[in-house]
């Protein structure tokens, strides 16, 4: 039976519904293995990106291109999307799935390789945004990265963030949930960030950098 939280959850997460071109590029994503973000997560993401009023944003882990149109769809029309991925076959169904929404191959750079190689090499302060969903043992050197790369007045958002309901489980302790932990921990105690952690999708952390 249904608990009244699951209902509330399921409800909050039925409210944000995806058109055609989100349905079929998730559906791709899930043939080839790439989970992606769920639609609360999404929505969420959206919302963000139009509230800091982003023009460049960086996301890490590109998958099949579902969150990348989400934050595409809440930026601004002149903005450009960085989207960094191991899988090349991921990137190339994303690339689809941008050209499918009308998205122009101007609108999104999409780069090949791993991002803890590949962020290093972007400009101190030159994003409104970065959005993670990459490998969760990496997690903390994204926020690293993240606080560097974003102006103030950015914002850094994780996914997965509860792990399928094992980040609240105190007796789950594989190396993945320890790491989701840890950087929520990270994020708390860092003066320059304001956090809020929300239980949609499978948890989104966002944070504001609010100082250098």
């Amino acid at each position: 039976m249904t608990s009244p939280v699951e209902a509330t959850l399921a409800y909050a997460e039925q409210f944000h519904q995806e058109d055609e071109i989100l349905h079929a590029a998730r559906q791709r994503a899930l043939e080839v293995g790439a989970t992606p973000i769920l639609p609360g997560g999404g929505a969420a993401l959206c919302f963000l990106a139009t509230a800091v009023n982003a023009k460049s944003v960086v996301e890490i882990g590109t998958g099949c291109g579902v969150s990348g149109l989400w934050l595409l769809r809440g930026m601004r029309t002149d903005g450009t999307l960085t989207s960094v991925d191991v899988e090349p076959e991921h990137q190339r169904l994303a690339r689809l799935a941008f050209a499918e929404a009308g998205f122009s191959g101007g609108r999104v750079r999409l780069i090949s390789g791993r991002a803890l190689d590949v962020l290093p090499r972007l400009s101190d302060g030159g994003y409104d945004m970065v959005f993670a969903d990459g490998a969760k043992q990496e997690y903390a050197d994204y926020l690293a990265e993240a606080v560097r790369l974003l102006r103030v007045g950015g914002i850094v958002a994780f996914d997965n963030m509860l792990w399928h309901n094992r980040v609240a489980d105190p007796a789950q302790r594989d190396s993945d949930t320890v790491a989701l932990r840890e950087v929520t921990k990270l994020v708390q105690s860092d003066d320059r960030l304001r956090s809020v952690l929300m239980p949609l999708g499978d948890g989104l952390l966002a944070a504001i950098k609010v100082s250098r």
